[in-house]
């Protein structure tokens, strides 16, 4: 079977939004303060109508280009007669959190998750917590498009404020998360907070729920964000686990809203086994609603085998946390994620929640009594290979020889194998993943649908510079 996606998962059209909101290079277009100031201007005028004083929330995690980004939202929402809260760095997570715990009407982040530093991004959050559909992002991009209409007079001008007190209103939002009764007293815990958003909440977590906490990544310099740390570089916390001799790792991205743990002996678990772990959990207790578990098309084979050995049923979405919480919405489910640890428990939380997540993994340890090692693996993962290609120009994916290349890969995978092509919505790459029962052939399947990917993209790439320079 063959999946092929769009850049934003169902929305084609969009020129600013991808899957997770607006995100590019700091300083240059769409990350730029004049672009912040158009999006603030373009959301507020949809408040502009109602008889109360509307107020935002908005958060950010440790980037030096968040100092940059933040006023410049912070005037336009003012400009449109909004109230602005300020809270600082913290984790993505918090921000839907106290967009609801304080009646505002939208929450707002600046990161770029686990991206480079020089990388940042806005999203944006309803009052409830939930980030705004494809649809509400077009209007958006509408407005912005028709330019500002309908400013705030002088006399109803927008304040601003800082909480705060925000920092340890989350941390108690998450402390409730863990089974009530429960402590980790006795463990040890090594925690990386990637230099990022978390950086002060997450070790905070932990120890006042009794463990022994080695916190590492927790000294941000606004430029080094999820350098060769954090859940996409976790060897770092591995070999500190190691060396501590802990119990359990867990590394979180730049914004926290994703982790990925590693047991005490190293053997670092991706999202999926922590799926199969809290869905086994829940199900035991019969709290898994809607029997079954939502996860995209990137999460490995083994996972939905496992799920259906336990009688649990599995759906699939499109790539990004929104479309996974939007399908268990509709299906009343309250388990969801990524294998990239994007992990949902709508029991909780209306996001992905890094620091919840883990919780949950470390009440299952807590509970049976046993070790890491012995409680978090439970499945063996089908061989699966994802690579990226950057590419230059035009619509490689269209190209007659990558569709070729896929379809011989589809026919020598068989039936068991799966392949899924996507153009990044967050950068000009093509993601291609194949998995199967062969680990050799599906690394061939991957480097030869790749390779016929680069060559229509240069191939592209030619052809669009005679124009280019025409148009110079």
């Amino acid at each position: 079977m063959t999946v092929w996606e769009t850049a934003n998962g169902k929305a084609m059209a969009r020129k600013l939004f991808g899957t997770d909101g607006i995100r590019g290079t700091a300083n240059i277009e769409p990350m730029t303060p004049e672009v912040a100031l158009k999006v603030a201007i373009a959301v507020g005028q949809s408040f502009r109508n109602g008889t109360h004083k509307h107020l935002v929330v908005i958060g950010k995690d440790t980037r030096l280009s968040g100092y940059m980004l933040e006023p410049a939202l912070t005037a336009g929402f003012i400009t449109m007669g909004m109230d602005v809260v300020l809270v600082g760095p913290l984790p993505t997570p918090a921000i839907a959190m106290l967009t609801r715990s304080l009646r505002a009407d939208l929450g707002v982040v600046i990161s770029a998750s686990h991206n480079p530093h020089a990388d940042n991004g806005i999203k944006l959050f309803d009052r409830e917590g939930y980030k705004l559909s494809d649809e509400l992002e077009s209007a958006i991009e509408n407005a912005i498009e028709k330019g500002p209409r309908g400013r705030a007079a002088p006399s109803e001008l927008g304040r601003a404020k800082r909480l705060d007190d925000a920092g340890g209103r989350y941390i108690e939002f998450v402390k409730q998360s863990f089974p009530r009764g429960r402590r980790l007293d006795g463990l040890r815990v090594v925690v990386d907070c990637a230099h990022g958003a978390a950086y002060k909440v997450a070790p905070t977590v932990f120890w006042e729920l009794g463990a022994e906490v080695f916190a590492i990544g927790t000294s941000p310099d606004g430029m080094n964000i999820n350098r060769e740390c954090g859940a996409t570089n976790p060897q770092q916390m591995r070999a500190e686990v190691l060396a501590r001799r802990a119990d359990l790792g867990v590394a979180l991205d730049g914004d926290a809203d994703r982790l990925i743990i590693a047991d005490e002996q190293g053997a670092i678990l991706d999202g999926d086994q922590m799926i199969a772990l809290i869905a086994s959990r829940l199900a035991k207790g019969s709290t898994l609603k809607g029997g079954a578990v939502v996860a995209t098309v990137m999460s490995n084979g083994g996972l939905e085998r496992f799920l259906a050995g336990a009688g649990i049923g599995f759906h699939r979405t499109p790539v990004g946390d929104r479309y996974v919480v939007e399908r268990m919405r509709a299906l009343g489910c309250n388990l969801g994620g990524e294998q990239s640890g994007h992990v949902i428990l709508s029991d909780y939380a209306t996001t992905g929640d890094g620091l919840i997540a883990a919780l949950q993994v470390l009440a299952s340890i807590v509970e049976e009594g046993r070790r890491a090692s012995e409680v978090c693996r439970l499945f063996t993962a089908l061989p699966q290979r994802l690579k990226s290609v950057r590419f230059e120009g035009g619509e490689p994916l269209e190209a007659r020889a990558v569709k070729e290349a896929v379809a011989d890969g589809e026919a020598r995978l068989g039936r068991a194998g799966r392949l899924v092509l996507r153009k990044s919505g967050t950068e000009p790459l093509i993601r291609v993943m194949a998995e199967g029962e062969d680990e050799t052939l599906v690394a061939d399947v991957v480097e030869e649908i790749c390779a016929a990917v680069r060559r229509a993209s240069a191939t592209a790439g030619e052809r669009e510079r005679p124009r280019l320079r025409a148009a110079e």
